[in-house]
């Protein structure tokens, strides 16, 4: 059991980690939209981030509300933030 939370809570990590990366080399590239080291940094990092979202929706429920739910209104399915023992 332990296990398992480590293991959401290493993938909640990376999917954070990823998106300060993607949204940090956007205002990048904002000022600097020819510099074709960050552009294929933001792609891979933006694929990677895309992955990621979706192997722990996949595995753990949806990440927000805004994300694809096949088998009815799952947000309500997942634990609230406060019932998730700090995740």
């Amino acid at each position: 059991m332990d296990s398992e939370i480590n293991r959401q809570k290493a993938l909640i990590a990376q999917i954070r980690s990823l998106a300060f990366a993607v949204n940090d080399l956007a205002l990048y590239l904002d000022t600097h939209p020819c510099d074709q080291n960050a552009l294929r940094c933001h792609a891979d990092y933006a694929e990677q981030l895309e992955d990621l979202r979706a192997l722990y929706q996949k595995e753990y429920g949806p990440l927000s509300i805004y994300a694809p739910m096949e088998n009815g209104w799952e947000w309500i399915e997942s634990p609230w933030p406060w019932e998730r023992g700090g995740v």
